[in-house]
């Protein structure tokens, strides 16, 4: 079975919380914070994988998690990080954000591995806060959150020339005879129904790859029949091949098949359609009217237009080799690059900063409740509680933090005091 498109659900591992200890040992009766750092949470990672043709794998699984930091421990024990995973893709998979279809990365041209989504960062450890002011902190700073993302994979072929044109005129048949693919061929429609490529090579020429792109059929550009999904593999070809029944053996005008070929390309993409193509009129050892020449009507019509023709038979090979040296010929014209699609979603912008710690507690021996920690200390650092509207922020701010939830839990009652490095306040709800 070709798979070309998957959904699948993946997330980073969370980074492990730093610890909170502190040194306890014989002859040393008040030891310093020893509190470990949280291990870093695993990344997804994608490569891609040159065995691979299809996103086959993809529908069999569609949740993939990486692993998660261990937290720290006693006497400074750093956590363990935790482990990576990575998502083996053929080569020209395009990777979107499912719900913006906005592109995250095209595994295509050097791009062979991408860091999708970065694990959580460890949390410090309680070492980290000692200051002078406060030499047994009891607080340290929680992991960085997982991150998640639903994705949507596209396999769009890689391939210098695109072979297309309406079901049954030759196209496997072509692809064939000039290369080392082997589709499979029989006299009905739609035998094609996944690309297949092959690789050209010519006697004293630079060789190329060729897909052999699935018929098409009018109302493809609207997604019609398999239309996008067939339209999709000639995105990245630089040359185009247009093979049509030149005999119309079937009762089809060739000249009206070139056309509504043209308008479907034209309706999904102007920019592919606006690509160079060669007509390559197949079949010519079926043309038995010697006094009608359906080749030269087909030149007329498409030569003037700066489209050249080739009479060809895939099945004999006649006029193939000219065919193929002239599509090299337009090739060395065209930008040798592989057509990259430019990164439009950024996960990391939406990576939260790592929140600094905080600690609430009842101090028994006071009876206050002591609310502490680097993040506390920089709001009231920035915050004039002696205005109205300085207070309405502190307020808002121990609210959306849960710090009052906190507070509440501890067991705090209307009128009991709570300490804030030097300040204390009374609680009412």
């Amino acid at each position: 079975m070709f798979a070309d498109r998957a959904r699948i659900f993946v997330r980073s591992g969370k980074g492990g919380d730093g610890h909170v200890s502190f040194r306890r040992e014989k002859y040393v009766p008040a030891g310093g914070p020893d509190g470990g750092d949280g291990g870093r949470g695993g990344d997804v990672i994608v490569e891609v994988e040159p065995g691979l043709n299809t996103l086959i794998d993809f529908r069999n699984t569609r949740r993939y998690k990486a692993g998660d930091g261990e937290p720290g421990g006693k006497k400074n024990c750093r956590g363990k990080d935790g482990a990576d995973i990575v998502l083996k893709v053929p080569q020209g998979t395009v990777i979107r954000e499912a719900a913006s279809g906005q592109i995250i990365a095209d595994m295509s041209g050097d791009n062979t591995r991408e860091v999708l989504l970065k694990g959580g960062r460890g949390g410090n450890g309680n070492q980290h806060y000692a200051t002078s002011t406060m030499q047994a902190p009891k607080y340290a700073q929680p992991g960085q959150p997982a991150r998640e993302l639903e994705l949507f994979l596209e396999l769009k072929v890689i391939a210098d020339v695109g072979l297309v044109g309406f079901p049954n005129v030759g196209k496997s048949t072509l692809l064939s005879r000039v290369s080392n693919a082997r589709p499979k061929i029989a006299n009905y429609h739609f035998t094609t129904l996944n690309p297949h490529l092959g690789v050209v090579d010519l006697e004293g020429a630079g060789g190329f790859v060729i897909a052999d792109i699935p018929g098409l059929i009018e109302g493809a550009s609207q997604g019609v029949g398999l239309g996008h999904e067939f339209l999709r593999h000639i995105e990245r070809t630089k040359v185009l091949i247009h093979l049509v029944d030149a005999a119309g053996t079937e009762g089809r005008d060739p000249i009206a098949d070139i056309y509504a070929i043209n308008r479907e390309l034209e309706a999904y993409n102007p920019e592919i359609a606006a690509r160079p193509q060669v007509i390559a009129a197949n079949k010519i050892d079926a043309i038995y009217d010697a006094s009608e020449s359906p080749v030269e009507a087909i030149r007329a019509e498409f030569e003037p237009k700066g489209i050249p023709v080739y009479p060809i038979s895939a099945v004999s090979g006649e006029g193939v080799k000219e065919l193929l040296y002239k599509v090299r010929e337009m090739l060395d014209k065209t930008d040798q690059k592989v057509t990259v699609f430019e990164r439009e979603y950024f996960p990391e912008r939406d990576l939260g900063q790592m929140e600094e710690p905080y600690s609430v507690a009842y101090d028994e021996e006071e009876q206050v409740y002591v609310v502490e920690g680097p993040r506390i200390e920089k709001m009231l650092g920035y915050t004039n509680l002696d205005s109205e509207k300085g207070f309405t922020f502190f307020q808002n701010f121990l609210k959306e933090n849960g710090i009052l939830e906190e507070l509440e839990t501890l067991g705090i009652q209307d009128g009991d005091t709570v300490r804030m490095y030097g300040l204390s306040f009374e609680y009412y709800k």
